[in-house]
């Protein structure tokens, strides 16, 4: 194996290429024309052009990916995770154009990867599972018969696929025809397969998966569990090990059930085995047939390096450890950082300025950053959401959190909304520092932490907010005249006067009589250090302007990010801000899948008016008040910006919200 081809793109190829280069080997980086400039691209050996911009016209062109391993010559395909990893179509292609497969055999994939065949496979070997049905019937009467069979609350899963996608939460039986078309229509737009499964739901319980490795000798292992249970839409944001839940003798008992679940499919490779845990009893929820994105947790925990021990036992080599050699040290928590709001609603836009934490690596560190970022980088609509992992690695859990919550607050990724600072409120959680989070949490708390980062907002804004106004320290000369400014914070105005004193230092008197003095000395990473009273401390803020907003700033200060808007020139009522009672506007870039209402018909508050896929996920739009609709102004199909009109109604609205 001398040249690895990796179908995949951003923080998962950069992360291959930097083990591939340790092990002498040389990479192959593909690319579509949104990655052409990509890190991932200038960090490999060669890269081959796939052309297209969607995954459908570049990633997920299996013949291109042929292709560009013939006239790179590659040897080997590392399907990464995400796009093609988990297909045995794909697999078997590589094989059988004469190139090594850095993953499980096609048959194993088969096996495992449908969601009802694992589960089959698992009643088999003793591995429990819920009470559900995966049968071939797919009819909306079959499904609201075995709901009834099984007893509510049901989830909707879809059969192939993960990640979230395609699942559904139903309390009752009046919730389960829409879920079930929800569930179908995202998992056909995901993985092109709309077979769906329910299942007995646990309102409360923890995402625990086992890390499972196996060889083509007939070995397989675990490498200890992961808990996965701080998520948003079914998806994980918040990764640790070991599990706060998890003692030795329910870890032996977990492993053994993975192992015999992998080994029971004939499996090769790096597989995770996850699990529903509720009190000490688990349930088999599937088995992911790659490498998790979560896999940094196990690595820090173990000190081994999954990738290499993928491209070994690929070359057909024994695993290098036994069981009873795989030793666990500290704890190791992950955090992944996505391009979204704290609302969940994922973002598209450019990288205005990036500063990582220090001392970060990309390797194995006590912390590591894994991410595909640069300063004008564009984050397309096209792929998925995250932008990269902070992984923290310390003696202990609250060491742990404590070093990665540090991480965060020195990490800087301003231009686009992010859910840096979220994150940061998740790890200070009471119920999450004492170990309690649960599935449930966000759900039960997302509400509370949004509220202590709306507070913090709004105190960094009262006292720095004017500095993205005050205009270029060099020529800050002393003037007699105060300048009066209006600034926007989350729909608040606020009034400030400025009055230049000279020699970089402003005096800020708000509308409320509050004044002050700050003093701003730019530092060369574009952020700047700024005094004000006694105390000093760094602020970074970028231009960012959008077709509604052509005065829009991100700050970010103490760890803290906010997004203020000029509109000193504007009309004190803005016409548009009148109107907003009327509108639904797109909270994000996405294309209109389903539009369910037309002109003349009444909406009631909550109802669905359109669909919206963005980075490969469905969100539901509806008003929050009645109405009636006066105009429909997309169509379905349509790729839609921020801020774009969608629909008028004839009375009054408020913003429609996802």
């Amino acid at each position: 194996m001398k040249r690895i081809l990796i179908a995949n793109r951003g923080e998962i190829a950069r992360r291959i290429i930097a083990t591939a280069r340790r092990m002498g080997i040389e990479t192959v980086a593909v690319y579509s024309e949104p990655d052409a400039q990509a890190l991932h691209v200038r960090e490999a050996t060669v890269a081959f052009a796939l052309g297209g911009r969607t995954s459908a016209e570049s990633y997920l062109r299996v013949d291109r990916l042929l292709e560009a391993a013939r006239a790179t010559g590659a040897d080997a395909v590392h399907p990464g995770y995400g796009f093609l990893s988990e297909d045995p179509a794909f697999a078997q292609a590589v094989q059988d154009a004469g190139l090594a497969w850095i993953g499980p055999p096609p048959a194993a994939i088969r096996a495992l990867g449908s969601k009802s065949a694992a589960k089959a496979l698992a009643a088999q070997h003793g591995v429990p599972c819920l009470p559900g049905y995966a049968g071939d019937d797919q009819s909306e009467a079959r499904f609201a018969d075995e709901a009834a069979r099984i007893g509510y609350p049901v989830m909707v899963k879809a059969v192939a696929g993960g990640g979230g996608r395609g699942m559904r939460l139903v309390a009752d039986a009046a919730q389960l025809p829409a879920a079930l078309a929800s569930a179908r229509s995202e998992a056909l737009a995901g993985f092109g397969n709309g077979d769906l499964l329910i299942e007995r739901a646990l309102l409360h319980p923890r995402h625990v998966e086992v890390q499972v490795f196996a060889d083509a000798h007939g070995h397989v292992i675990h490498m200890g569990e992961r808990d996965c249970s701080v998520q948003r839409r079914h998806q994980k944001i918040i990764e640790e090990a070991p599990s706060p839940a998890v003692d030795a003798a329910l870890r032996e008992c977990m492993g053994a059930c993975a192992v015999a679940l992998a080994r029971a499919a004939g499996y090769v490779g790096a597989g995770t085995v996850e699990f529903l845990l509720d009190g000490r009893d688990f349930f088999l929820m599937e088995m992911n047939t790659r490498l998790q994105v979560e896999h940094p947790v196990t690595e820090a925990l173990t000190g081994l390096d999954l990738v290499e021990w993928q491209i070994r036992t690929a070359r057909g080599e024994p695993l290098p450890l036994t069981q009873d050699q795989v030793q666990f040290n500290g704890h190791a928590i992950e955090v992944r950082l996505c391009a979204e709001d704290e609302q969940f609603h994922p973002h598209t836009g450019r990288v205005r300025h990036f500063t990582q934490p220090p001392a970060a690596a990309f390797t194995a560190a006590p912390l590591r950053f894994d991410h595909a970022l640069t300063v004008g980088a564009e984050v397309s609509p096209y792929y998925d959401a995250m932008l990269g992992k902070l992984i923290a690695h310390a003696d202990t859990r609250e060491a742990a959190i404590d070093q990665l919550t540090a991480a965060l607050r020195q990490l800087e990724v301003l231009g686009l909304p992010t859910n840096r600072a979220f994150l940061i409120e998740c790890l200070q959680h009471p119920r999450f520092r004492a170990g309690q989070a649960l599935i449930s949490f966000l759900t039960t708390d997302a509400d509370g932490l949004r509220a202590e980062l709306h507070a913090r907002e709004r105190l960094l804004h009262e006292r720095f907010g004017a500095l993205c106004v005050l205009g270029d320290t060099a020529s800050a000369l002393p003037c007699p005249f105060p300048a009066p400014r209006r600034l926007r914070h989350r729909g608040d105005d606020r009034g400030v006067s400025i009055h230049a004193l000279g020699d970089g230092q402003w005096q800020v008197r708000g509308d409320d009589g509050e004044c002050s003095t700050l003093q701003r000395q730019a530092l060369a990473d574009g952020a700047a250090w700024v005094t004000t009273g006694h105390s000093a401390r760094r602020v970074a803020a970028v231009s960012a302007p959008t077709a509604n907003a052509p005065q829009r700033w991100h700050m970010q200060a103490e760890g803290v990010d906010w997004w203020v808007d000029d509109v000193s020139f504007e009309p004190l009522v803005q016409a548009n801000k009148a109107q907003a009672a009327t509108e639904l506007r797109a909270p994000f870039n996405g294309k209109v899948l389903k539009i369910a209402v037309q002109p003349g018909q009444s909406v009631a508050a909550g109802d669905a008016a359109l669909v919206i896929e963005s980075m490969k996920l469905e969100h539901s739009l509806a008003p929050r008040a009645d109405g009636v609709v006066a105009e429909v102004l997309v169509s379905e199909g349509q790729q839609v910006a921020p801020g774009q009109l969608l629909l008028r109604f004839a009375a009054p609205v408020k913003e429609a919200a996802a």
